[in-house]
Formats: structure tokens, sequence, C-alpha cells
């Protein structure tokens, strides 16, 4: 996945977010199969454990079935066909979430040869907090980032200051009951 370039810069944000509002003490279930972010949690103490690349928009048990009292999904709800069912399914209080933006002009993201790395969605920030919020949660603290690349063309550029990615802390506010 990272054959050319590993995102140093993602994964140095995303760290020190989820350090300055996750305790090492805390059990986390990282949507999402093992990968090189999460080892990074793992380097700092945390207790992660993963899902394990079941389709989460038709297979939510492992998130229903999980103790964790913190959820991680770090560019992961893109590409969900649903991830409001996904996020009513968390049973943990806590949540820290980053997507990708969605530039104006720019279709969605498509891999021609991984059926896997394609994006659904690309939200806005405003679209993502709604989301959040339609499934009880409560954002607590949020952040965006630009992540300018050395390519040339309209999006490398327009990347130097438009945020590319955008990351939320939030809290359990009520449980959708489910019917």
């Amino acid at each position: 996945m990272y054959e050319n370039s590993f995102p140093n810069k993602r994964f140095k944000h995303t760290s020190q977010f989820l350090q300055k509002h996750i305790s090492t003490n805390s059990e986390i279930l990282d949507l999402g199969i093992e990968n090189p972010f999460t080892k990074i949690m793992k380097q700092h103490g945390f207790k992660v454990t993963n899902t394990r690349g079941e389709d989460l928009d038709i297979n939510t048990t492992g998130i229903e079935n999980s103790d964790a009292n913190v959820v991680t999904a770090f560019e992961i709800f893109e590409h969900l066909l649903s991830p409001f069912t996904v996020l009513k399914a968390i049973k943990a209080d806590k949540l820290v979430a980053s997507v990708p933006l969605k530039l104006w002009f720019a279709s969605a993201y498509r891999s021609k040869t991984d059926m896997r790395d394609r994006h659904y969605h690309e939200f806005e920030d405003w679209q993502f907090d709604w989301l959040l919020e339609k499934a009880g949660w409560k954002i607590i603290d949020r952040e965006k980032w630009t992540n300018p690349t050395k390519k040339i063309g309209i999006r490398p550029i327009l990347r130097w200051f438009t945020p590319r990615y955008y990351i939320v802390y939030a809290e359990r506010i009520a449980q959708i009951p489910k019917s």
C-alpha cells in the first residue's frame, strides 16, 4: 500500500491527536486490518486490536462484540457505503476518526486495480460532523491539516493550502436503539 510513499505527516498529526485525547490504558478497536499505523499506536503504548478485514457494510459483528472503550477509524468511513450503520454499531464511548476531505471539483478516488481502495464518500467537514451527530456522537475536538506534495498539477497545488485531512475526537451522547 505504501510502496512509493509513506504518509509521515498524516501519521504524525494522527498520532499527536490520539495521544492528546486517549490514555494508553484504553482498549482500542481500530477499524480496518492491521496496518503501519496500528504498529505506531502500539509503539506509543496503546493496546490495539483490529477488525479482521470483514466488509463492515455487511458485517458489524466484530464491532458489536468488542469490549474496547475506544474505537479508532483512520481513513475508513469514506470506503463504506453506510458509515452510519457502523457508527451505530459501536459500543465504545469514545471515537477518534479521520477522513480525507473533498476537493470541490474532483471526483471521488477510485483505484482501478483494488476493489477495496475506493471512496464511496468524500466528505466536507460539515458532512462528517452531521453524520457523527446523527449517529449519537458529540464532537469534543477537531483538527484539519494540509498535505502538500511535490507532484505537478492543480490538485497538488491546491493541497498546499486546502486541508486534506480532518480528524475528530467524539464521545457517545446517546445509544441509538436498534430497530
